[in-house]
């Protein structure tokens, strides 16, 4: 969207390693992704109306949510809701 005021970023590292000696199929692989989603946006400070409201609306509950998401995962107990439902982005 070109002319939304947010940004997202998705940085990925991936790292390999063989050990000396081994043949190619020896080798350890690990992927590190970090993801940076735009952050929420306080409507009053962006004095936005009508439909870039609403999608403003859309995407702060969607936010939240996501982080309702991942909150739950990392607290990692058994059988606890996780609220994947609850929004379309997650």
């Amino acid at each position: 969207n070109d002319v939304s005021s947010r940004s997202h970023t998705i940085f990925t590292l991936v790292v390999a390693q063989k050990h000396p000696g081994q043949d190619a199929a020896q080798v350890v692989r690990g992927q590190l992704s970090l993801v940076d989603l735009a952050g929420s946006e306080r409507l009053k400070k962006t004095e936005a109306e009508g439909q870039r409201l609403k999608e403003q609306q859309s995407i702060n509950s969607s936010l939240s949510t996501l982080g309702k998401v991942v909150l739950a995962l990392a607290e990692g107990e058994a059988g606890a809701h996780v609220p994947y439902r609850d929004s379309k982005l997650t």
